[in-house]
Parts: structure tokens; C-alpha cells; sequence
């Protein structure tokens, strides 16, 4: 069918497996990372991004027929676009000019010569504008979330205000010229660690060295780490008076021959408990001491007396403010390793900051007094006495947070006076007012700086725990996960020892993001709420909205936003100007919050449907729009591509005035490519290709969209296969296109003139493509044909040679013409097909005078899986383009016959493997020369 408009790359086909496997790679970079910049939950992949904005821009080729006439010409130019997208994504890409102006030069000749802006109005943690900009597109994006809006702030708009600008500081060093960021990047390194410096010149006492015993070297060290066990009243009444230390571990270190653990020593005649550092020890000792004082979920057992602590009683004494800490250990830095010592009095008496609690306690009642989330999916520490923000640090951790924000003020007044030397504008217009001079500059450098201090909250909580595991002995930051589970023993980090969790390397870390970001265009984003903002005339729309209760993003973000609140109210006062971050407008289907869980899905999508109809409302003709979606992998494991939610939020799109044109699986959870790990997982994600619908959209009946789909799905499923989308992603990728003919009507009417609703009509396009499938069987030679049935009926178990015979005649062959094609083995009255391991090893398709399909497609995966990409790519070329395209035809058919009918997983993942690598294959095929290949086995012989 033809369309009215000029239809992208995203609307026919993308390489999603290099998108993917990019995507999936991402996840192990670190430094340098703008996702290191400040913690945001679920953030989209930079790849992933990237790739479709791009896609979402280029034209597909066929939209020129002028200039790409043929078949063959299409497929050509599609390819030399995905090979640009294929570097695009790479991450060592994402900051080179060459490779990024390529991908600019392919969109400005696809808008006309101008560059569109990209507006998402659920930017979050800004990976969509972000990436929009490294694009050279203006980038918009907004969120109701203050401390989403300062990430996107921080991201989009201040590097383009100060782009190419060389640093400020006193005695910086001689450089040509600053790219990009790169001079922002040096002053907030400089001026974090005049920050640091200031800092430890007033409270640097409160966090004295440790003198390590002999055996140890004893020196003086800096402690890494003071570990902590919280305490309750013993619940015996002979031991009332007594804390005793409730513990989930009392392991130190785990390394093997170098265990570390703290033994508690009981005296029961004084009540007390205290504690020795043992190293080495017997396996039971060590075994004791992984477990700590727990005996369950939140029970422990008393030391004084062996009586057991409950849960509730747990519960009970922290909530009367009864709950207690006690050092139970320290950790310091040594020449070879963590060295651990018991606590001392003077080390205890640093920790108690005497002089300073009167300065905590009134920060905690100014700026920390916010309720901590009463329920959360990941688990809350609320219940246990922990119910407001200031709880959940020490004095000392709140007074050494407290200590860096209180020189933020002096600081932007350093940096001020230092720019009147410099080549910046000297002026009072502050970042808030859209400066870009000397007092924005400052305001600037301080928001990161602010992040910075945000980062060390994150490891400086009560909430950290120490991580035993032999290549860690380290501390664990806040958020280890997207909850704020109780701790029982936690740790205390130096911010100024040089171990994990310091200050030094979290301004470090934020200086490193700064440093490669890439600012091509202005940015700006605001604070609203997606239903009711108003997008930019003439934007193209990208985002990624929140998924039902997946995640409680603003119950999670008041941890950050009460420490940025008081860091930066002065900066951007609107946005600093609550106690706590909005919660009861926020988009996710949060059950307590809204009376239930019908009520709170109700508002979810109710919400969702606004804000989408919002989108619709606000088109741009140019291009389509783009909507990820997150799956629960639950939700798929147990209903498949047609689950409620996704067909829920899909009626939502529909019914908001959009027309999908298209879906995109995104898997960014896979560990590698290869064959062997499973990459026939399901996507947690799908991009959604979204079109305004025509006003002139009819009705249809449900014969006529079948027919539609009968008519316009199969060539659309040829084009996906040709883009070499995996078995495994192809269920979801067809969705695309038969919910392009489904949206592009008002209403398809069911027999008794009622809509038919998204969920059936997903059976239907789903049932499309199993007729499809089963259609490719028909093209495969008749000993394929018959191999193809018996293994969907048998796998490679034994069956009936009687059956076998019937099922061969009817192809015109006999049971004896597949044996002999070294397919199946045949002998007392049984059939099998053969398995790989069974296949000759030096089989080669040039020698067999009996080739089938079938032998080309297990000899080709055979291959793969045990001698590697070469030696695949190399059959292949013997192989030949046209039986190589039957190969692929039936890899696709039988991953489809082992996933949806035999429910064989292992094998399906062979066949979803070989069609991961299908482009890499056919790219090296097509450099080997099979003339060089012989001459060198004839000299190898």
C-alpha cells in the first residue's frame, strides 16, 4: 500500500542485532558513562538511542524509487545505511566527529537540510535528548521529577553554554584548544578538589588513621571503612539493659587462605559484648561467621542469653527509637590488601562526633525530615525505625555532606573572581535566567560539583553494606538496587581515604562524563507533566515513559533530591522550592497510592493516554514518532507477545490518535552474542513506530483486515527476514507492520459491529506469521520437507519406520533417499533424524552428489558453534547465495518449530544464533576467495 508520506528506515527494517549486542555492551562501560554522571533507575541504552532517532529521521530507500529503481538497488542502499548505524552505536564511536557527522549528513539530507528538533516529554535520566543533541539536533525534554530535570539540565544545556571554552582556574596548563566540554570538565576536576581540601581542613579530625597491630606492619593507615552493626535491647529480661549486635554477617573478607571475620566475644557476667578480629580460621568458624546473629528473614538470635530476636520485636524496638549501632570492625588501606582491626575508644569517640550533633540534628530537622517510602517493590527500611531521610545517616556522614554543601556559596564566589582573569563574560545573570557569563559559569560548575556530593551520599548511608566477596572487600553504594532495603550491618566510608566511595573519585567520576559529552546543538529542559506540555511546533517525538509500578522513581529520587535541595535551592530556586518531589501526579500505577490495584492501573493509563494523546496532538509531518515500552518479563514469560499490559498500553497508543507503524524488540540484557547464551531471550523492550492517523481513517470489517494482513504482512516479514531480524525477535518485529494495518482504520468491526480490540487483533497478526512460516516449508526440496515434519513430530527421538515411509511417499520420496542424503538413520523398524555431533566432520557441499537444505543448515550451525565465524563463513561461500537464503528460510521455520511447538529452548537457541550472525557471515563470505582457500589447504597438505 502506498502511504502520503516519505516512509524512515525505522518504519521498514534496522540491524537490531548490532543495535542490541551494543546495547548489551553498554551496560559493562562505566567510566566516562553519563549514567555515572547521577543515579537514575532504568535508563535507556546510548546505543539504543541513537540508532533509532537516526532511523527514525533517514528515509528507507524504497521512498525513492527515482533513485533506487530496483529490488536489488533498495537492499543496497538499506545495507550501506545499517553499516552506518553499526558504527553509530559503538560506543568508542560516540565521540567521533567522523562517524557522527556521517550520521548527520544522512539526516539533514533526509529533512530537507535541516536538522528537526527531538522533544521527550519523559526525558528521566536523558539518554533521548542527550543523544539527540550528539546528533547535532536541537534536543528538548522534559519531566515532573525536579532531580530528573537537574540530570537533563546538567546533560543538554549547560556543555553547549560553555562549549569550547577553555578553563578558568589559576595555574591550569598550556593547551592549543579545548574541545566541547572539555574545559568545563577541567575547572569542576579543580575546583571539586578545592572543595575536597577545604573541606578536610575543617572536619579532617573527625576521621582519624587507625594503628595497625604488628603483625600488620605497625604503621598508622587510613581507614578505608568502619563497620557497623546495628543493636537492640536483648529481649531477655536477665539481659534488658544490654544492646546486643543484630548482624546478617560477620565476614570481613572471603578471600581463600586470607578469610577475615569478626568474632564476637560475650561476657555475660558484665553484659557486654565486644568484638575481635580473627584471620584464616576452620571452615565451620568461617561458615558462623557468613551468618552473623541471623537465623531468618529480619530474626536473629541474642548472644547474651541464645534466645531468639524477632522480627517484630525488631520492629517494635526501632520504632520506639531503641535501635543502636555499634563498631563492630574497621578497614584500612595496606601495601597488599585490605588490612581489618578491632575498633578502639578513640576511633568510637571520632565516630560520635562530639561537638557537631547539635549542627546534624538541625540539618536532619531542616532538610532531612522527609518520609522515607513506605512501601517499595525492592523492599523499604521504613518499618524498622528508619521513616524519615536523616535517619539513614550517621552524625558524621550528615556533617561531612553537610560541611561540602555549606562551601558551595564561598565557591561560586572563588570561581566568580576567577573568571575576571579569564576570557568569559563577566556579568550577575545567573544560570536560572539563562545566563551563560561568569555567575552562571559558577552556578554551573557547582551543579556538578552538587552531583558529586549527591554520589558520596549514595556511598555514605547507613544503608551501604560491606561486600565480602574475595575480588571486592569493598563498600556498596545506597542503591545497590532500586529499593532501599534495611541493613543490618553496614559501612561507614572514608570520603577521604582513596577506596571506593572517596570524594576525590566521585568528582573524578563526574568529571570524566563531562569531559565526553559532545554538545552539537543547544539543549533545554523544563519541569512539567508529559499530559499537559507544550511541545515545540514542528518536534520530532522520542521518549520513554514509565511503565506501570516497575519502578517508584519519585518514592526513590527523594534521597537525592532532599541533598540537592539543599546543595542547589540558591541555583534554581523553582525547582528546590518543596519538601520532597512530586508523587500522586506521577505517571506509575503505584497501588497504596491510589486505593488498589484497579484504581492505580486506571490512572496509569488514563494518565498515559493523555500524555500520548498530548504527543498526537503535536505531530511532525516529517517523521514518525518513537515510544519504548518496558516489558515485565514476567507479564511475557507468562502470556507471550499478546499479554495484557502490552496490548493495554498498545490500545492506549491507538486510541490517542496514533496509527503504529512499527515495533522494534530491544534486548539489552544479553551477556554476549554467541550462540551458547541464550540470545533467543526475550526482548525487555520494544520502540514503538508511531504516525498521527489520517482524519479520513474508515472502518473495516474483521474479513477485510485479514485479508490486508494476508496481503501486506507476508512481503513486510520477507523485508524484516532480509534485515536478518532474529527467530527470536521476529514475533515482536512483525507486530509492526500488522498493527500498521490495524491502526491505520478508525475501527476494525467485529461479526456484531463492535471494535476489535488490540489483544485480538495481536492473535491474529501473530497467527499470520505462523502461515508465514509454515508457507517457507513448502520451497525447501522434498527430503528437507520431510526432515522438517518428522523432526517437529520426533525431534531427534526414534519413531515408526512405517510412519516414516508414509510421510516419504507422500513427498514422492522413499525413508532410503533420506539416508542416504545423511540425514536420518534407519534400522530395526525405527527413524531418527540425525543429531549435529552424529554429522561428518569434513562434510563438504561441493562433494555431496544428495545436498538437501537440511544437511546445509545443521552442517553451517555445526560449524559455528565449534569452529567459529571463519570456518561458517567460508561454508557459506561454498555454499552459494541461493541455497544459502533457503538455509536461512529454514532456520527461521524450525527455530519457530522449537520454540512455539517442540518447546525445545537449547535447540531453538542454534537457530537463533545462526541468524544473530547472519550479516557478519555473509560480510566475511564475501572477502573469502575459494581459489586462495584451496591453495593453501594444497600447501598445508
Amino acid at each position: 500500500m502506498t502511504t502520503p508520506y516519505k516512509k524512515k528506515l525505522i518504519e521498514v527494517a534496522i540491524p537490531l542485532e548490532a543495535i542490541n549486542a551494543a546495547s548489551a555492551r553498554e551496560k559493562s562501560i562505566r567510566h566516562g558513562h553519563p549514567s555515572t554522571l547521577h543515579l537514575w533507575w532504568a535508563r535507556r541504552p546510548l546505543a539504543a538511542c541513537r540508532a533509532v532517532l537516526f532511523a527514525q529521521l533517514v528515509d528507507d530507500p524504497s521512498s525513492h524509487p527515482d533513485r533506487f529503481p530496483t529490488e536489488e538497488a533498495v537492499e543496497a542502499e538499506r545495507k550501506r545505511l545499517f553499516t552506518i548505524i553499526e558504527d553509530l552505536v559503538k560506543w568508542e564511536n560516540s565521540t567521533n566527529e567522523e562517524v557522527l557527522e556521517r550520521a548527520r549528513a544522512e539526516i539533514r539530507a533526509s529533512c530537507g537540510g535541516k536538522l528537526p528538533p527531538v522533544y521527550d516529554p519523559f526525558s528521566g535520566g536523558g539518554s533521548i535528548p542527550l543523544e539527540a543533541q550528539r546528533l547535532g539536533l536541537p534536543a528538548y525534554g522534559s519531566d515532573l521529577n525536579p532531580v530528573a530535570v537537574m540530570i537533563g539540565k546538567a546533560m543538554i544545556e549547560i556543555p553547549p553554554k560553555f562549549k569550547d571554552m577553555e578553563p578558568i582556574h589559576p595555574g591550569m596548563k598550556e593547551r592549543n584548544h579545548y574541545r566541547n566540554a572539555e574545559g568545563l570538565a577541567e575547572d569542576v576536576k579543580y575546583y571539586g578538589e578545592w572543595l575536597r581540601e577545604k573541606a578536610w581542613e575543617r572536619i579532617g579530625h573527625l576521621y582519624p588513621q587507625v594503628d595497625l597491630p604488628k603483625e600488620q606492619g605497625g604503621a598508622k593507615a587510613t581507614v578505608i571503612a568502619w563497620i557497623w552493626a546495628r543493636t537492640v535491647p536483648s529481649p531477655d529480661p536477665a539481659f534488658a539493659e544490654a544492646h546486643v549486635p543484630i548482624a546478617s554477617s560477620f565476614l570481613l573478607g572471603s578471600k581463600t587462605n586470607k578469610e577475615a571475620w569478626v568474632e564476637p566475644l560475650v561476657d555475660k557476667s558484665k553484659k557486654t559484648v565486644t568484638f575481635k578480629v580473627r584471620r584464616g580460621g576452620t571452615k565451620a568458624e568461617i561458615a558462623a561467621a557468613r551468618e552473623g546473629t541471623k537465623s531468618g528473614r529480619a530474626n536473629f538470635r541474642c548472644l547474651l542469653s541464645g534466645g531468639a530476636i524477632t522480627a517484630d520485636y525488631v520492629r517494635e524496638q526501632a520504632k520506639a527509637g531503641n535501635m543502636g549501632q555499634q563498631l563492630i570492625a574497621i578497614a584500612a588501606e595496606g601495601k597488599s590488601g585490605r588490612n581489618y582491626v578491632a575498633p578502639n575508644q578513640m576511633q568510637i569517640d571520632a565516630a560520635l562526633v562530639a561537638g557537631y550533633e547539635s549542627d546534624a540534628q538541625s540539618f536532619r530537622d531542616t532538610f532531612l525530615m522527609g518520609e522515607t517510602p513506605t512501601r517499595l517493590t525492592g523492599g523499604t527500611c521504613h518499618a524498622f525505625g528508619l521513616e524519615n531521610w536523616g535517619k539513614l545517616f550517621t552524625d558524621r556522614q550528615i556533617i561531612s555532606l553537610k560541611t561540602l554543601i555549606g562551601l558551595l556559596p564561598e565557591l561560586r564566589e572563588k570561581i566568580r573572581l576567577d573568571a575576571e582573569t579569564s576570557k568569559i563574560k563577566i556579568d550577575q545573570q545567573r544560570l536560572s535566567d539563562e545566563g551563560s557569563g561568569s555567575s552562571a559559569y559558577a552556578d554551573a560548575i557547582s551543579i556538578f560539583l552538587a552531583f558529586a556530593i549527591n554520589r558520596s551520599a549514595d556511598r555514605g548511608s547507613t544503608i551501604c553494606s560491606w561486600d565480602s566477596s574475595p575480588k571486592m572487600e569493598a563498600l556498596r553504594n545506597t542503591f545497590a538496587r532500586q529499593a532501599l532495603p534495611m541493613t543490618w550491618d553496614f559501612a561507614e566510608g572514608n570520603p577521604y581515604s582513596h577506596a571506593t566511595g572517596n570524594f576525590s573519585s566521585n568528582i573524578g567520576w563526574v568529571f570524566k562524563v563531562i569531559e565526553k559529552f559532545h554538545p552539537s546543538n543547544t539543549g533545554q529542559e523544563i519541569q512539567f507533566d508529559a499530559q499537559s506540555v507544550e511541545i515545540p511546533s514542528g518536534s520530532v517525538i522520542s521518549t520513554d515513559p514509565p511503565y506501570y509500578d516497575n519502578i517508584g522513581y519519585a518514592d526513590l529520587s527523594d534521597f537525592f533530591y532532599c541533598w540537592m535541595r539543599a546543595s542547589l535551592r540558591d541555583v534554581f530556586p523553582s525547582l528546590f522550592s518543596v519538601l520532597a518531589t512530586p508523587k500522586s501526579e506521577e505517571l506509575v500505577a503505584t497501588s497504596f497510592r491510589h486505593g488498589g490495584r484497579e484504581s492505580a492501573e486506571k490512572f496509569f493509563l488514563d494518565g498515559m493516554s493523555k500524555a500520548i494523546s498530548n504527543m498526537a496532538k503535536q505531530p511532525s509531518a516529517s517523521a514518525p514518532a518513537t515510544i519504548y515500552y518496558a516489558f515485565k518479563q514476567s507479564e511475557v514469560a507468562q502470556e507471550g507477545i499478546s499479554s495484557t499490559g502490552w496490548a493495554t498500553f498498545l490500545q492506549a497508543v491507538v486510541e490517542a490518535g496514533y496509527a503504529v507503524v512499527g515495533t522494534w524488540p530491544l534486548r539489552t540484557e544479553m551477556a554476549n552474542r554467541m550462540v551458547a547464551s541464550g540470545t533467543n531471550a526475550l526482548a525487555n523492550s520494544v520502540v514503538l513506530v508511531c504516525r498521527q492517523k489520517g482524519d479520513t481513517a474508515e472502518a473495516i470489517t474483521r474479513a477485510e483486515f485479514i485479508r490486508a494482513l494476508k496481503r501486506e504482512l507476508p512481503p513486510a516479514i520477507a523485508e524484516l527476514q532480509a534485515a536478518n531480524v532474529s527467530p527470536a525477535d521476529m514475533p515482536q518485529s512483525a507486530i509492526g507492520p500488522g498493527m500498521g494495518v490495524f491502526s491505520r482504520y478508525r475501527a476494525v468491526l467485529e461479526a456484531d459491529d463492535s471494535p476489535m480490540t488490540v489483544k485480538t487483533a495481536l492473535q491474529l497478526i501473530n497467527a499470520e506469521l505462523d502461515e508465514f512460516l509454515n508457507d517457507l516449508h513448502g520451497e525447501f526440496d522434498a527430503d528437507t520437507r520431510f526432515a522438517a515434519t518428522w523432526f517437529e513430530q520426533h525431534g531427534t527421538d526414534k519413531g515408526d519406520y512405517g510412519a516414516a515411509d508414509n510421510l516419504a511417499r507422500a513427498r514422492g520420496i522413499s525413508v532410503e533417499s533420506v539416508k542416504h542424503a545423511g540425514i536420518v538413520d534407519s534400522s530395526a523398524g525405527k527413524v531418527r533424524i540425525l543429531k549435529r555431533a552424529e554429522l561428518d566432520p569434513d562434510w563438504d557441499p561441493a562433494e555431496d552428489d544428495h545436498l538437501t537444505i537440511w544437511e546445509c543448515c545443521q552442517h553451517l550451525i555445526r560449524v559455528l558453534e565449534n569452529d567459529g565465524e571463519y570456518a561458517a563463513a567460508l561454508m557459506l561461500k561454498k555454499l552459494g547465495p541461493d541455497r544459502a537464503e533457503m538455509v536461512k528460510d529454514l532456520a527461521y521455520y524450525l527455530y519457530d518449530v522449537c520454540s512455539n511447538k517442540r518447546k525445545d529452548a537449547k535447540e531453538a537457541t542454534s537457530y537463533n544464533g545462526l541468524i544473530a550472525v547472519w550479516t557478519d557471515l555473509t560480510r566475511l563470505s564475501a572477502t573469502i576467495r575459494i581459489e586462495d582457500v584451496n591453495r593453501q589447504s594444497a600447501m598445508d597438505i
